[in-house]
């Protein structure tokens, strides 16, 4: 026991210094994925049921007023213009996104932007942050009653995660119902930056 008083002493000291410092979250705390917004319920224990999950915030969506739009749940910015780049191949929307920028010398090629952002800022959203935006309780577009997003497009986005079993595919998230599969690098698939999440 002796030999094992120094051991405890550092752990002890280390959860001191964590809770001082604000980063130590109790695990009971943690709720790691959000509710899916599914309401209606089909069967006893199904999602609607059940809704477990982070619940969604009153304001799940801010309109920044710049072209922007934050989700209070991810805290991710969205593009507010959800289809200024229309269809593009996927290498195309992966450079489309990272070039976006704020350009008050321009009112076509910044997609309304007013926020200052830079050229690298933008970047096409992974998978996971693709669905982050849906609402199970909708459809055409999935997305949470009275979002704040313009030009919505109610087919498949572009994630800028690759499918690793066909490197030629990448994951794209369907907003008429919801569902995520993936598609030919060279096909042309709408596009929504993002930024933030880093």
């Amino acid at each position: 026991m002796e030999q094992n008083m120094p051991q405890w002493g550092t752990v002890l000291m280390a959860a001191v210094i964590a809770v001082w410092v604000g980063v130590w979250v109790p695990p009971a705390a943690a709720q790691l994925v959000e509710r899916t917004g599914q309401t209606t319920s089909y069967a006893a224990g199904d999602d609607g049921d059940i809704q477990a999950g982070v619940a969604f915030p009153a304001q799940r969506f801010r309109d920044n007023g710049d072209g922007t739009v934050t989700d209070t749940l991810t805290r991710l910015i969205w593009l507010q213009n959800a289809n200024c780049f229309s269809i593009q191949a996927w290498q195309n929307a992966l450079n489309a996104a990272n070039n976006l920028a704020d350009d008050p010398a321009s009112t076509t090629t910044d997609c309304g932007l007013r926020d200052g952002s830079d050229a690298g800022d933008w970047r096409l959203p992974n998978v996971k942050e693709l669905l982050s935006l849906l609402d199970y309780g909708n459809i055409n577009p999935a997305l949470p009653t009275g979002h704040p997003f313009l030009n919505v497009q109610s087919p498949i986005y572009w994630s800028s995660t690759t499918a690793a079993a066909f490197p030629g595919f990448a994951w794209v998230v369907n907003l008429n119902g919801g569902r995520t599969i993936d598609d030919g690098k060279d096909n042309t698939v709408f596009v929504w930056p993002v930024r933030g999440g880093h």
